[in-house]
């Protein structure tokens, strides 16, 4: 076995994995001592160490599936993912850079990748992407028709929630959310407009229940999806672990005359 070998194989062991993603734990605490002023006071140049000690764990881990994986390193999204997150990490904290180098808590993030059950949940909602795209579409035009006739309904009696398209779309946002839709301003247009109730019921049973949980289904079977094809591929692989064995075994069994 190479070097190389050797060193991936290390790398996908349990233990290195545990470490690494207590260490990204860790970091995430450290990183939120650093916002305080009392703390830091204290104690900012231990914390600013423990920091550092943290990057450089990154930066060796990066480092070694490099050499383990060479050019592959960048065929996998969450290695690049990985290795921006620790990149922009390490550019100088200095002038035009200062904003970058606030971004270093990005490196918390690093748990979606090192955690087999997050990154489903991202791959999932990744895959549903496109899907969601149609939903909004139809989300927008929804809107769009409901802000049209909210103002010409209610705009001239109500000017702050719908004198103009925008102020409609975004009290009809405000009711979607169902954040004080009732009291807040549905009851009072209601006190002008005895049946108004017959646009904002039929508003919030198609936008929050329908279109909303239609978003829900398709994120949940995107992320079924990206859990068969995990364990599709992890069975996979154990298949040709298998095969690779046996192949071994044969090779070592005498021939028969």
């Amino acid at each position: 076995m190479t070097v190389r070998e050797k060193t991936a194989q290390i790398l996908a062991t349990n233990w290195v994995q545990r470490f690494i993603i207590g260490v990204i734990l860790f970091n995430a605490v450290i990183l939120g001592l650093e916002s305080s002023d009392t703390i830091m006071t204290s104690a900012g140049g231990l914390i600013y160490a423990l920091d550092t000690i943290c990057l450089w764990i990154f930066v060796l881990e990066i480092l070694a599936k490099l050499f383990a994986q060479h050019f592959r390193f960048f065929k996998s999204g969450w290695n690049v993912f990985d290795f921006a997150i620790v990149g922009i990490a390490l550019i100088p904290a200095a002038q035009a850079f200062s904003v970058l180098r606030a971004l270093r808590i990005l490196r918390v993030l690093r748990v979606v990748s090192a955690v087999p059950s997050l990154r489903r949940v991202v791959e999932g909602f990744l895959t549903a992407l496109p899907g969601m795209g149609s939903v909004f579409m139809l989300m927008s035009l929804i809107f769009y028709i409901g802000s049209v006739i909210a103002t010409k309904l209610f705009g001239e009696t109500f000017p702050q929630w719908f004198g103009s398209l925008a102020h409609s779309a975004y009290s009809l946002f405000q009711i979607m959310t169902l954040e004080s839709w009732s009291m807040g301003i549905v009851r009072p247009v209601m006190v002008e407009f005895t049946y108004a109730w017959a646009f904002f019921i039929p508003f919030i049973m198609v936008t929050t229940f329908a279109v909303v949980n239609l978003l829900v289904g398709l994120i949940v079977n995107s992320m079924q999806d990206a859990h068969h094809e995990e364990s599709n591929a992890a069975t996979d692989t154990y298949r040709d672990e298998v095969l690779v064995r046996l192949e071994a075994i044969e090779k070592r069994l005498p021939k028969q005359p």
